[in-house]
C-alpha cells in the first residue's frame, strides 16, 4: 500500500489518495507530472503519510477519477 500524493508548491497541504505499487500507479504519477509540471505541482508516492509531514494536512480521495480532476484543478 502507498499514497500518490499531489501538492501545489508554497501552498500548505496535499491530496491524498491510497492506491498499491505497480505498472499502474507509475503510469499515472508519470502522466499527472507531465501534465502539470509548468503548474508548480508536485506529485510524489509515499508509503507512511505520518513521515512526510511537510506534505501535511492530508486530504484523503478514495476514488482515482476524483483525484485526477482535483489535481488538475490545482493547475490554476
Amino acid at each position: 500500500m502507498c499514497y500518490l500524493i499531489a501538492k501545489k508548491f508554497n501552498n500548505k497541504g496535499s491530496i491524498a489518495f491510497k492506491t498499491e505499487h505497480g505498472v499502474k500507479l507509475g503510469t499515472l504519477s508519470k502522466y499527472l507530472t507531465l501534465s502539470t509540471l509548468e503548474n508548480e505541482v508536485q506529485i510524489v508516492t509515499i508509503n507512511n503519510p505520518d513521515d512526510y509531514l511537510e506534505y501535511s494536512p492530508y486530504k484523503f480521495i478514495d476514488n482515482e477519477v476524483q483525484f485526477i480532476s482535483e489535481v488538475f484543478e490545482m493547475k490554476n
